[in-house]
């Protein structure tokens, strides 16, 4: 139950990254030994990988945002679907289980709907690090005696395959090279992670990742990174109020995107080292987005940015260049009295006055509507 009508006001602290969390959960498996992962989110995705996680054999235990796992006695390398059917990011186990055990067997993975989005990147990359990979019955089994270091090129951009690929090869004999790969905060998390288990990766952030195998990887201590999409839902929130709010614990380098955009659109914006504060009194003017992999304009902000964009003077264009079915949220977003037309990727927003009160009902995984 929402009333609206207020401008937000104050101070905010933003959480762990869930996108940086979902994958160093499983990262954690590769070390037979007990490690700590400090600044976690304490959301669904990082409950349903726990659950995984002890059906697989681990012990973990919460103090706080901080986790203990335990990997010393992992016992399976099966996740089957009634375990994964909530998180898509469990695929990140066939990489760490294929490192730990020479096989991995996961289910297809489920979460968020926003249209195709495969893993054949995953599998090509496996099977050029010498994996045997197969698909039947809805899981993916992967087999290797030793996986060994490889060139490989990722026809598209991918933030899943690249981290897959990292965990796969972080013990691979020799040197890897992932070509093409994504630059997102959370890949570069991952790496960290990784480095401080004992892995020699370099390159993460660019386009170009290497990284030298190694006969182990030793327990660690590590804090995720904060969580950009939470902090730039915030800042677009507080724009849409008319508002003036603070956020602490942030990167902003991680959101300049969104920044240059609010700025642009006659926010003012006050950037410090660990935060941002965002004022915002006056209604602001209408602009242009298109998402990106990172650097670019976040495709998990679109819609926040959509609804904000409806409420400002004049006409928007927003392009999504990422997933080619994440405008779900629009018909609602309508009958709340927006004004937007949506042709494939493309949503032509005309900013209204106002939007109004409604009972909505949401449908999918992972869709969020402010």
């Amino acid at each position: 139950m929402i009333e609206g009508g207020y401008p937000l006001e104050g101070e905010v602290v933003i959480n762990g990254a869930k996108n940086a969390a979902v994958a160093v959960i499983p990262a954690a498996l590769m070390s037979e030994g007990e490690s700590v992962i400090e600044n976690l989110p304490l959301i669904e995705d990082v409950f349903a990988m726990d659950d995984i996680l002890l059906k697989l054999g681990a012990k973990i235990e919460y103090d706080n945002h901080s986790l203990k796992i335990d990997a010393r006695n992992l016992h399976s390398y099966i996740a089957p679907y009634e375990s994964v059917k909530k998180i898509r990011a469990s695929y990140y186990l066939i990489g760490a289980l294929l490192t730990r055990f020479g096989k991995a067997e996961v289910a297809m993975p489920g979460g968020c709907n926003f249209g195709s989005r495969p893993i054949d990147q995953h599998i090509k990359g496996f099977r050029a690090l010498g994996a045997d990979v197969r698909i039947e019955n809805g899981m993916i089994k992967a087999y290797a005696d030793r996986l060994v270091g490889t060139k490989i090129y990722l026809d598209v951009v991918s933030v899943g395959a690249t981290i897959n690929l990292m965990l796969a090869a972080v013990k691979a004999k020799g040197i890897t090279i992932i070509e093409n790969a994504a630059k997102e905060p959370h890949v570069v998390d991952t790496a960290n992670f990784l480095n401080s288990m004992g892995a020699k990766i370099k390159g993460a952030g660019t386009d170009v990742i290497r990284i030298e195998g190694v006969d182990r990887l030793y327990p660690t201590k590590y804090a995720i990174i904060p969580d950009q999409i939470e902090a730039g839902t915030y800042m677009i929130a507080a724009c849409a109020t008319k508002g003036h709010i603070v956020v602490k614990n942030v990167i902003p380098k991680h959101l300049e995107s969104l920044t240059a955009k609010l700025v642009e659109m006659g926010a003012e914006v006050i950037t410090y080292e660990d935060s941002i504060e965002v004022i915002c009194k006056q209604k602001l003017r209408s602009s242009s987005i298109k998402t990106m992999p990172y650097p670019g304009f976040p495709t998990d902000l679109q819609p926040q940015m959509t609804v904000l964009l409806s409420l400002c003077s004049g006409t928007s264009i927003v392009t999504e260049g990422v997933w080619e079915n994440r405008y779900q949220y629009v018909d609602e977003l309508k009958k709340m009295g927006a004004n937007i037309k949506v042709e494939g990727r493309v949503a032509v927003v005309e900013g209204v006055e106002s939007l109004q009160g409604l009972r909505l009902l949401l449908w999918t995984f992972g869709q969020v509507l402010l």
